[in-house]
C-alpha cells in the first residue's frame, strides 16, 4: 500500500541516490532528507518525490561548482 503512495524503503532509496543504505539513514537522521516511519513496524520510509527533488538539488549544486 505504501508503494502506491510513493514511498520507498531504505534499500530502494539508496539505489536511487547511488549511496549505501547507511548513508541514507545518516542523511535522514541529520535532516538532509525527510524520513517517514511506517506506523505498523517503524521502518524508515522516504517519498520518491522527495528523493528525486534531493537529486535535482545535488545536480544543480554540482553544475554551479563546475562552472
Amino acid at each position: 500500500m505504501l508503494r502506491k503512495q510513493g514511498f520507498v524503503r531504505v534499500k530502494e532509496a539508496a539505489e536511487m541516490l547511488g549511496v549505501s543504505p547507511n548513508t541514507v539513514r545518516a542523511w535522514g537522521a541529520a535532516g538532509r532528507i525527510v524520513e517517514h516511519r511506517n506506523p505498523a513496524n517503524n521502518y524508515r520510509l522516504y517519498k520518491r518525490e522527495d528523493l528525486e527533488q534531493f537529486l535535482r538539488a545535488i545536480e544543480r549544486s554540482a553544475r554551479q561548482t563546475n562552472k
